[in-house]
């Protein structure tokens, strides 16, 4: 074996290995080496996490009721102040570093502060004595004002280094605390990186909602905020905390309690402190806030695990108390899916995965937190019967879609493995072309009027699928019943985008999809059915204007030769003064689309050149959406007083338009 395999080139970079290449990096050095170890990298969320430091200081000194005031002033040059009217830093020397002040400890060494023991602090955000003194190593400049009895101190400093000892500033009567001024060092961040105004100004507003007992004063310079939609002043206090945070995010929206689940438990002996608050809105994709000691802990953790596991099991409780036999199923994503949710603890020396705290791991918080939540919740589902059970419905709706889905995905799975061709209803008769683009599929409201469409249409693009009489309501009717229901099965199997969540309109077979039914009562009932249909399950397909009503003439007026279509009694009544004036007309009725030949129904609904459709659309605002929600609920759900209600309502305007006509 050859000896070159155990020399190495001392020429060569990277094979010089002795005593000398061991580094020992002091002070805080460590920090700028790997500034990722600290606050997670160098990008924008690494820069906004160094304020979040500072003011995660002055926040603690609020939480230990030391400060009630703290101030968060944005400047150019990217310099950030923030000061409190707390106790201050400690100047005096410290015991361990007499040459040193306490300050200069704090903010030049690694580990340092006064929140190891619990002394100083019951609950904190700061733990690792490393937040503060890692901003001072990130920023080119750092200036820390302190004032305490009555006297004011200042101390400089730049890249970790102490520019000089702390000076006495003189005498100042009217104000206590801490102000730290920083600009970060763009040898860390780079020339072009700077604080952000609207993520500054809403962390600053977040943290306010935290602690009920802080004021929170935003500034920024006015040319730093110009054309945005951040003030350059605000101030921030909310006694309502979290609720009042909760109540603003969720706005004008229907939810399925009209009262939020919220409240706070403090528990003796300084155990802790858990605040929360949560919504369930019919229309939301959801939204969960966590948060420990005011520190967001954004990947959630064990005082989620406590939330979740009170939630659930109160409602499984709830279930069996009201004799609801489903109930037991429930999941807790079952109650989370589609909920908006914040919860805020308060425990004395949390434990997270990562300096940066985004996950909580500390054990005894997940018990804390559950009991804490589910007394009170408990009590919410009980103390108003009527609101417990609409909350019940609406999370065993979210778990009778949790089962089609997994319902689905098994059937999919299926049908990958034992065919690859598209598999279709029986019933379709589809088009000629495999392009969406320009393709028809008409459903058609019985076998009579599907044999009569099938002999009209233009089978390159237009495709025919039948439904027998009246599909179910899925308005009023459980996932596992929409599931089972074949008609509905069929149509979700020949559109072949899928449903609810799992729509993507992307994958829709056909460009139009046009519910073609009887002009009468019954017929109306139909389409009307399919359009619920579509309004619940395919919603998007629907926003996109994918949807179409034909419009099937009602009359055949004929005379003289001429004949004309009416599509209703108005419209006959019209031809017959214009079109027909002072001549006999023979009038004919369809009773339905397949009395109708095959030319006579691709003449006046199925040809694009001669027919008319009607396009189904959703508003595009919100609180528009909203209204035709509350609608669809109200005449399409299953209570029967809401239509009731409806038809006194409008009964009489239907008079009035009959006796006009």
């Amino acid at each position: 074996m050859s000896d070159d395999l155990f020399e190495s080139d001392p020429s060569k970079p990277g094979q010089s290995y002795d005593a000398s290449s061991i580094e020992v990096l002091e002070g805080l050095e460590p920090v700028r080496r790997r500034p990722g170890m600290y606050i997670g990298g160098t990008d924008e969320r690494a820069l906004h996490h160094l304020a979040a430091e500072v003011l995660d200081n002055s926040m603690d000194e609020a939480v230990a009721g030391h400060a009630t005031r703290i101030e968060m002033t944005l400047e150019p040059g990217n310099r950030l102040t923030v000061s409190d009217n707390g106790r201050g830093i400690p100047i005096d020397p410290h015991p361990k570093f007499p040459d040193k002040s306490a300050l200069e400890v704090i903010l030049s060494t690694l580990h340092s502060g006064g929140k190891f023991s619990g002394k100083a602090y019951a609950t904190s955000g700061g733990l690792h004595g490393v937040g503060v003194s890692v901003v001072n190593a990130l920023s080119v400049d750092t200036v820390v004002e302190v004032a305490r009895d009555r006297q004011l101190y200042r101390q400089r400093f730049s890249q970790g280094k102490t520019l000089g000892p702390i000076e006495h500033m003189g005498g100042t009567p009217n104000r206590r605390g801490t102000t730290t001024s920083f600009t970060p060092d763009p040898e860390i961040f780079g020339p072009e990186m700077a604080f952000k105004p609207k993520r500054l100004y809403t962390l600053a507003r977040s943290k306010a909602y935290l602690f009920a007992g802080v004021e929170i004063r935003w500034k920024c310079a006015p040319e730093l905020v110009e054309g945005t939609d951040v003030p350059p002043e605000a101030v921030f206090q909310f006694p309502g905390g979290l609720a009042d945070h909760l109540k603003e995010q969720v706005g004008p929206r229907e939810c399925a309690t009209s009262e939020f689940f919220s409240g706070t438990q403090e528990f003796p002996d300084s155990q802790g402190k858990v605040e929360w608050a949560v919504a369930w809105p019919l229309w939301s994709d959801g939204s969960y806030s966590w948060y420990c000691n005011t520190i967001p802990t954004p990947d959630g953790g064990t005082h989620e695990a406590g939330l979740r596991a009170a939630l659930v099991k109160g409602l499984r409780a709830f279930g069996e108390l009201t004799g609801n036999k489903k109930a037991k199923d429930l999941t807790a994503d079952d109650v989370m899916t589609g909920s908006e949710l914040m919860l805020s603890v308060f425990i004395r020396d949390p434990q997270f995965q990562s300096q940066t705290k985004d996950r909580l791991t500390s054990p005894e918080a997940a018990g804390l937190v559950e009991k804490a939540i589910r007394d009170h919740f408990d009590h919410f589902l009980t103390d108003n019967m009527d609101r417990g059970k609409a909350l019940l419905g609406y999370v065993l709706e979210r778990m009778d879609e949790r089962l089609r889905r997994k319902q689905e995905r098994e059937v999919k799975r299926k049908t990958a493995t034992s065919s690859r061709k598209l598999r279709l209803p029986g019933k379709l008769t589809d088009c000629s072309t495999d392009d969406a683009d320009g393709t028809e599929l008409f459903i058609v409201e019985g076998d009579s009027a599907g044999g009569s469409a099938k002999q009209a249409r233009e089978r390159k693009t237009q495709a025919i699928l039948p439904i027998r009489g009246k599909i179910l309501n899925v308005a009023s009717a459980t996932s596992a019943k929409i599931l089972a229901n074949q008609e509905i099965a069929d149509l979700i199997q020949a559109l072949g985008c899928g449903t609810r969540k799992d729509c993507q309109p992307d994958n829709l077979r056909y460009e139009r999809v046009i519910i073609m039914t009887d002009a009468d009562v019954d017929g109306a009932h139909i389409a009307t059915l399919l359009m619920t249909f579509f309004f619940q399950e395919m919603p998007d397909l629907v926003r996109r204007g994918h949807l179409y009503l034909a419009q099937p003439p009602l009359y055949r007026l004929t005379a003289g030769g001429k004949s004309l279509y009416a599509r209703d009694d108005a419209h006959r009544t019209e031809l017959e003064a214009t079109a027909f004036k002072g001549k006999k007309v023979e009038v004919a009725r369809f009773k339905g689309l397949g009395e109708m030949n095959p030319q006579q129904l691709k003449e006046t609904t199925m040809d694009p050149a001669t027919r008319s459709l009607l396009r189904v659309r959703l508003p595009e605002e919100y609180e528009q959406r909203a209204v035709v929600k509350d609608l669809v609920d109200r005449l399409m759900g299953n209570n029967p007083a809401h239509r009731f209600a409806f038809i006194q309502e409008n009964a009489a305007r239907l008079e009035e338009d009959a006796i006009d006509a």
